[in-house]
């Protein structure tokens, strides 16, 4: 019976080496992006347009600062933009010294005006045209003008960088806004794992491997997250690298802040240096298997028993007793 349960021990040690799992590890649910959002200028905080826990869209409006000389710019900008009466007239005499050139070269032609009036009106015409363009200009910088005003207008205006969730509201309406945030939004769709891994499964954990996460709450299910940042660094204190995954959250249900238990797919204890399953001969049976243990002499144990009886018993003399022949009569 001893001998059998000796012969079981190598094949039990195989089964389970070769289905045996890493062991989880700790990680951390984080936002995915996080940003806390001011302005480029300096103001009054004229309205706040969110409240902590409100859900926004990338480029929706979070605040207000206070705008009324930015406005008045703009109106301003506005009316030059579309005044058109200048260039109207500038155009209108433009063809008529066009107009008034062609008839006088026909009349230099037949000799009824000097080289001065053809002259003349070549130059009313030049000048004309000149001043075409100069109000064409005008008009053109008008209008940049008036797109100048409106992005001063629209600077007034804080909006939201990415889509996510209001988690923190800084400053109140009338303060003054000058180097400090006015919110602070994350995005919780999708989330970010952060966890710590041993060195010894460097090389082994790849960009685009999936996982098995498991956050520390209860009634949430396990759910797959993608691998999307490994480092190439080891952390010498540590011995361990960091790897970030990405964790679809589209029901918002998984809140930022979570610790959690992650196993990577694929990996198992056997890659990180744990216990190693034995190699199987040709035959499919792991080595040891249905054999009879051997010593180091290649002899089983009962012969190896065997081997170590007594001298005395095997029919020799023990060491160090010599018999005494009896000396020959003469």
């Amino acid at each position: 019976m001893r001998a059998t349960c000796v012969f079981l021990v190598p094949a039990l040690l195989t089964l389970t080496s070769a289905t045996l799992r890493a062991e989880p590890m700790g990680c951390l649910i984080q936002p995915f992006q996080e940003a806390e959002v001011g302005t480029q200028v300096v103001g009054i905080l004229d309205r706040v347009l969110v409240e902590r826990g409100d859900f926004v869209k990338k480029g929706q409006p979070l605040a207000r600062l206070n705008s009324d000389v930015e406005q008045a710019a703009v109106g301003a900008a506005k009316l030059r933009a579309e005044a058109t009466a200048e260039l109207r007239a500038a155009a209108s005499n433009h063809d008529f010294a066009q107009k008034k050139k062609v008839r006088t070269q026909d009349l230099f032609k037949q000799n009824f005006v000097s080289q001065q009036v053809k002259d003349q009106a070549a130059t009313e015409a030049d000048v004309a045209e000149m001043r075409l363009r100069q109000a064409r200009e005008q008009m053109r910088q008008a209008q940049q003008e008036l797109a100048l005003t409106q992005a001063q207008l629209s600077q007034r205006t804080i909006r939201s960088p990415l889509t996510g969730v209001i988690v923190e509201r800084y400053l109140q309406e009338g303060e003054r806004v000058e180097d400090r945030p006015v919110v602070k939004v994350v995005t919780i769709d999708p989330l970010r794992v952060e966890v710590i891994v041993p060195a010894t499964h460097f090389n082994k954990i790849k960009q685009g491997m999936t996982a098995s996460v498991r956050p520390d709450m209860s009634e949430v299910e396990l759910r797959t997250a993608k691998v999307v940042v490994v480092d190439r660094v080891i952390d010498a204190a540590s011995n361990s690298f960091r790897v970030r995954l990405e964790l679809p959250n589209p029901d918002s249900a998984l809140p930022p802040g979570l610790r959690c238990k992650v196993e990577f797919d694929g990996l198992n204890a056997a890659e990180g240096g744990a216990m190693k399953p034995m190699p199987e001969p040709a035959g499919g049976k792991p080595a040891g298997a249905g054999a009879r243990p051997e010593n180091a002499a290649g002899k089983p144990p009962a012969e190896q028993g065997a081997s170590k009886l007594p001298a005395e018993k095997a029919g020799a003399k023990p060491p160090g007793k010599q018999s005494v022949a009896a000396a020959p009569q003469k």
